[in-house]
């Protein structure tokens, strides 16, 4: 148990390689850094540097806490912890750098460092300050209590440099390089980024998006109708760039009609997505990805993760676009969905279906599983399992009638499939889908 106890009490590695790396970040900005573990500590390896003459938070700690440090831990006990902490927080959930400055003046910024998933740490500089520094060496007297003189602070102050916006940025940018280079598996981070700037995307009108009451009922808008024949239009033509600039220009307009609503937004999303995977003109329109990606929306706990898979999943798509031109059967797969949707209420055949296909049943079948990835048969249970979700949702149709409606008349069995599809049984999906309890996240927590 001690040993356990003395192993949790170590520097991450990747901290320590952070260390290395810093020095030479150091001599070519004249930047001052320090390094902090996943509790906002900074690493018992750089004490000596945090305690040295040109760290200026030690001012704040000495003459407005009357403390001294004299161990690794007490630094951050320090005026500003909160407000370093704050920025730390910011840049692991943004996955990027976050710039900022103190009261008095002084400059600091920071970027997170992950493994896998996991923070476990943030590298932060500073030694740099933005404003009038006769304002900053008054600020410093009055901290001081009389005890040092305006002069000497001023000369104390000439050893940190005037920087401006842009230089704050470079150096920031630099030090983000350095957060990546030794974190392991940047997928994680690469993520949080690309959500952070969709957010940014689709929220132009935050406080029209989080207040219900920023849109009265007589104002409700009618759904972009325009905007989505836009948008599938771009991606059957696979116009990439085009695809995801008209899909956020189409996600704003249907948070501006649910302001706050997450579920409807949510169910306009996922509806989104299912014409999206039907596309005329590609090649997945019904492949298993293409579920994958509904079955995420789905179980999505906010708006990063909503935007976040449909964006993906148009980028998918419009990369695809065309790609089943050189697909030997793909006018036979088209015949055959073609039927499967006018006919997938009551029960069809391998038989039948190879037939509209203008193939034979079993040529269709390995057809079908080597170009679709999955077998016929768990085809048509999804697609009825897709279509009795959004039955129970959305209709006051009694149970056993929505599985005839889909084509299952065994009660048992559609109950069977559809707790195997979605882990619950009908009535508990309606339940829970008409009267959802929404949770939002939890603030992040070291």
């Amino acid at each position: 148990m001690k040993k356990t106890t003395k192993d949790s009490n170590k520097t991450n590695p990747l901290l320590l390689k952070a260390k290395n790396m810093l020095s030479s970040y150091v001599k070519s900005t004249g930047a001052i850094t320090c390094i902090t573990d996943h509790n906002h500590i900074t690493i018992p390896e750089i004490f000596n540097e945090i305690t040295s003459d040109n760290i200026t938070c030690l001012y704040c700690i000495k003459h407005q806490l009357n403390m001294q440090i004299n161990k690794n831990e007490d630094y951050i006990l320090h005026p500003c912890k909160d407000l370093h902490i704050d920025n730390m927080k910011k840049s692991f959930k943004a996955g990027g750098s976050s710039c900022y400055k103190c009261d008095l003046g002084f400059i600091f910024w920071t970027s997170p460092v992950f493994s896998g998933k996991q923070y476990i740490g943030s590298l932060t500089g500073s030694g740099f300050m933005c404003g009038d520094i006769n304002k900053t060496a008054e600020k410093m007297e009055l901290l001081g209590k009389g005890t040092v003189k305006k002069q000497d602070i001023i000369k104390y102050l000439a050893r940190y440099p005037q920087t401006d916006k842009e230089h704050v940025k470079a150096m920031a940018e630099l030090m983000l390089v350095c957060a990546e280079s030794v974190s392991l598996d940047s997928s994680y981070q690469e993520t949080l980024i690309r959500r952070n700037e969709q957010q940014k995307k689709i929220m132009k009108e935050p406080e029209k998006n989080k207040n219900p009451a920023a849109v009265q009922p007589a104002q409700v808008l009618e759904y972009p109708a325009e905007k989505e024949k836009a948008f599938l239009k771009a991606v059957n033509c696979g116009s990439a760039e085009k695809s995801i600039k008209l899909l956020y220009d189409l996600l704003e307009s249907i948070i501006s009609m649910f302001p706050g609503d997450f579920q409807k937004i949510q169910y306009q999303v996922m509806e989104l997505a299912i014409i999206l995977s039907r596309t005329e003109n590609t090649y997945n329109f019904f492949s298993y990805k293409n579920h994958q990606s509904i079955k995420s929306i789905e179980e999505a706990k906010n708006m990063e993760e909503l935007v976040d898979t449909i964006h993906l999943m148009t980028e998918r798509m419009t990369n695809d676009a065309f790609a089943f031109k050189g697909i030997r059967h793909v006018s036979a797969l088209k015949k055959a969905d073609r039927f499967i949707q006018s006919n997938y209420t009551r029960k069809i055949s391998l038989e039948e279906i190879a037939a509209a296909a203008g193939l034979s049943a079993p040529y269709f079948s390995t057809v079908f599983r080597e170009e679709m990835g999955e077998n016929l048969s768990n085809y048509l249970n999804r697609l009825r399992m897709e279509k009795a979700c959004s039955l129970l949702v959305k209709t006051d149709m009694m149970i056993n009638k929505i599985g005839a409606a889909c084509g299952i008349d065994d009660q048992s069995w559609f109950s069977k499939l559809f707790k195997n599809y979605t882990g619950m049984n009908p009535g508990q999906y309606r339940r829970k889908k008409r009267n959802p309890l929404i949770e939002n996240p939890a603030p992040w927590q070291p």
